[in-house]
C-alpha cells in the first residue's frame, strides 16, 4: 500500500467521523452550507458534508423555565410593590428562534419583565395584590403573539410572587393598626351610646310606669272617697265606726312608738269622732 492510499484512507476515516452526528432525543440541530440555512437534524443518527455543511445550533424542545427575576412595580396610586414570574416556554419553530431573535431567552424574560410593569402598573394597591389570575391572563395575552413571531409558544406565565417593598408593608401594617384603634373607639363609644340610651330609656319607661301607678292610685282613692261620701249621706254610723277605728289605730302606734312618752286621748271619743265628720255631739 503506497503512502498516498494511506492518506487517502486517513482522510476518508477522519470525513466519516467529522460528518457522523448523532442527535439526542430532546434536542434538534440547525446545520448550515456555505453559512445559509440548510435544514434541521431530529433526534437519530445523521451523516453530514463536513467540508460544506456544519452543525450552527443546538435547540431543545423541551419546556423551557424561564425565572423572571423581582422588579419594584409602581402601581396607579403611587405604592411600590415587588413582583416576580416564572414562564413556560416550548420552541415550536426552530429557524424563527435561531434566526429571528439573536438570544430568544432573554428577549422573552425582559418581554415578561416589561408587560408584568405594565399591567400591575395600571393597578391600584389592593387590587394588584388580590388579582393574580387576571394578571396571569393578562400577562401571557400580551407576550403570546410576539412570543410566536419568534417560534416559541407561551405554555403558561405564573405570578411567584407579588407583595408590597418593605416600606410599604411597614406603612400599611401602621395604617392597619391606626385602623383597628379606630374602630376600638367607634366601637367603645358606640356601646358607651347605648349603654346611655337604653339607661334613658329604662328611666323613662320607669317614669311612665310610676305615673301610670300614680293616676291608677289617685283613681282608687277617688273612687274611694266618692264611695265613703255617698254612704255617709245615707248613715253616719258607718263613718263614725270607720273614722273611730282609725283615730284609735293611730293612737295605738303613737303609743307604741319608743319617742312617745305621754298621749292624751280625748274624754269624749264619740263626740270628737262626729266632730270630724260634721255630725251633732
Amino acid at each position: 500500500m503506497t503512502e498516498f492510499s494511506l492518506i487517502l484512507i486517513f482522510l476518508v476515516a477522519v470525513a466519516i467521523f467529522k460528518g457522523v452526528r448523532i442527535v439526542p432525543q430532546g434536542e434538534e440541530w440547525v446545520v448550515e452550507r456555505l453559512g445559509k440555512f440548510a435544514g434541521v437534524l431530529s433526534p437519530g443518527l445523521h451523516v453530514i458534508n463536513p467540508i460544506f455543511t456544519k452543525v450552527s445550533y443546538k435547540v431543545t424542545t423541551k419546556d423551557i423555565i424561564l425565572e423572571i427575576p423581582q422588579q419594584e412595580v409602581i402601581t396607579a396610586d403611587n405604592a411600590v410593590i415587588l413582583a416576580n414570574a416564572v414562564a413556560f416556554i416550548k420552541v415550536s419553530n426552530i429557524e424563527r428562534a435561531v434566526y429571528g431573535i439573536e438570544n430568544f431567552r432573554e428577549a422573552m424574560r425582559n418581554m415578561v419583565q416589561t408587560n408584568l410593569r405594565s399591567i400591575i402598573g395600571g393597578m391600584e394597591l389592593n387590587h394588584a395584590l388580590t388579582s393574580r389570575d387576571r394578571i396571569k391572563t393578562e400577562l401571557k395575552q400580551a407576550i403570546a403573539d410576539e412570543a410566536l413571531d419568534w417560534g416559541l409558544t407561551v405554555k403558561s406565565v405564573e405570578i411567584q410572587d407579588i407583595k408590597p417593598s418593605p416600606n410599604m408593608q411597614d406603612a400599611m401594617e401602621r395604617q392597619a393598626a391606626a385602623e383597628r384603634e379606630r374602630v376600638a373607639v367607634v366601637t367603645e363609644a358606640e356601646g358607651a351610646k347605648q349603654s346611655l340610651i337604653l339607661n334613658a330609656e329604662a328611666r323613662l319607661e320607669a317614669a311612665r310606669k310610676d305615673a301610670e301607678a300614680q293616676m291608677v292610685a289617685a283613681k282608687a282613692s277617688s273612687e274611694s272617697i266618692k264611695f265613703i261620701t255617698e254612704a255617709v249621706k245615707e248613715n253616719n254610723a258607718s263613718a263614725m265606726f270607720l273614722l273611730g277605728d282609725r283615730y284609735i289605730t293611730s293612737m295605738q302606734k303613737i303609743a307604741d312608738s319608743d319617742n312617745s312618752k305621754i298621749v292624751i286621748m280625748p274624754g269624749d271619743l264619740v263626740g270628737a269622732v262626729k266632730s270630724l265628720i260634721g255630725g251633732k255631739a
